[in-house]
C-alpha cells in the first residue's frame, strides 16, 4: 500500500485544516520545497499536494510553491485544489505535474472529467470529499446531495487513474480512518481507492491493511507526519509494498 505524504498550501506555507475548516490552521513551515525534499529524502514514492486558496476561490493562488517543488524533485507530484478547467489541469500537467486531482467539477462538469481522462490517461484523478456521505465541493464550503458512492460508480468507467476520497469528519482530527466509509468507497469503485483523512498513528495505517484487497491502494498522511505521530520510512516498512508482514487474511478485525 502506497503511503503519500500531504502537503496543503495556504498563502504558501504549508499548512493543516481541522475537518476543512479554514478558520482552524495549523502552520507547520514556511518553505514548502524544503518539506518536499525532506519527504522525498525519508522514502516518499509519490508526493500530495493541496492547493487550499484554489479550492476555496476556484483561482490558482500557489503556483510559485507548487512549480518549484514539481522542479525540485524526483518523485511524481498530484495537486488538487481548484482544478476546474481544461485549461487549468494541462497547464499544470505541462509544469511537470504528474496528477491532477479533479473534485468540484466531478459533480458540476462531469463531462471534463471524461475528456481530460481520455486526453491525459492515468495523468486524471477524481477526489471525492464527502461529509455524513455526501459530497462537498469548493474547498468543503457547499454541501451536495450526492451520495459519494455514487459519485464513485459514476467515473469507475472513465478512465480515471484513481479516486481519493477524504472523511471531512476525520481530516486533520487524528481520530482514525473512517473504515466502513472507505470500505463503501471501494465496493463502490472499480478504480484504485486512496483513503484520506483522520490517520494519527501506526495503527491506523495497519487498520487499513485488510482493505488493500477491496481496491484500497494508498494513503494520504498528512498532520500525523508533521506531528512526529508517524515516521514515514517506518511507515513505508510497515504497510508498503516491500512489508514483511502480510495482514490481509485473518486480520479482518481491524477492519
Amino acid at each position: 500500500m502506497e503511503i503519500i505524504p500531504a502537503i496543503d498550501l495556504l498563502d504558501g506555507a504549508c499548512v493543516r485544516l481541522h475537518q476543512g475548516d479554514y478558520d482552524q490552521v495549523t502552520r507547520f513551515s514556511d518553505d514548502p520545497v524544503a518539506q518536499a525534499l525532506s519527504w522525498q529524502s525519508q522514502g516518499a514514492k509519490r508526493l500530495h499536494l493541496v492547493d487550499l486558496d484554489g479550492a476555496k476561490r476556484g483561482e490558482p493562488a500557489n503556483d510559485a510553491a507548487v512549480r518549484a517543488i514539481a522542479n525540485a524533485l524526483d518523485i511524481p507530484v498530484q495537486l488538487g485544489g481548484g482544478v476546474r478547467s481544461i485549461e487549468r489541469a494541462e497547464d499544470l500537467l505541462n509544469c511537470g505535474l504528474e496528477r491532477v486531482i479533479l473534485g468540484t467539477v466531478a459533480i458540476e462538469q462531469p463531462d471534463l472529467v471524461q475528456v481530460l481522462a481520455e486526453r491525459y490517461p492515468g495523468s486524471v484523478v477524481v477526489g471525492i470529499d464527502a461529509n455524513n456521505g455526501k459530497v462537498a465541493t469548493r474547498g468543503w464550503l457547499e454541501q451536495s446531495d450526492v451520495l459519494a458512492t455514487d459519485l464513485a460508480r459514476r467515473f469507475s468507467d472513465s478512465g480515471i487513474a484513481a479516486i481519493i476520497t477524504t472523511d471531512i469528519a476525520t481530516d486533520g482530527t487524528l481520530a482514525g480512518p473512517n473504515l466502513d466509509a472507505l470500505r463503501e468507497m471501494a465496493q463502490a469503485s472499480s478504480v484504485p481507492v486512496i483513503a484520506s483523512g483522520g490517520i494519527g498513528c501506526m495503527a491506523d495505517l495497519l487498520s487499513l491493511l485488510p482493505l488493500e484487497d477491496q481496491g484500497v491502494s494508498g494513503v494520504i498522511v498528512g498532520r500525523a507526519l508533521y506531528d512526529g505521530r508517524i515516521d514515514l520510512a517506518e511507515a513505508i516498512g510497515a504497510i508498503g509494498d516491500d512489508r514483511l508482514q502480510d495482514i490481509t487474511c485473518g486480520s479482518t478485525d481491524l477492519a
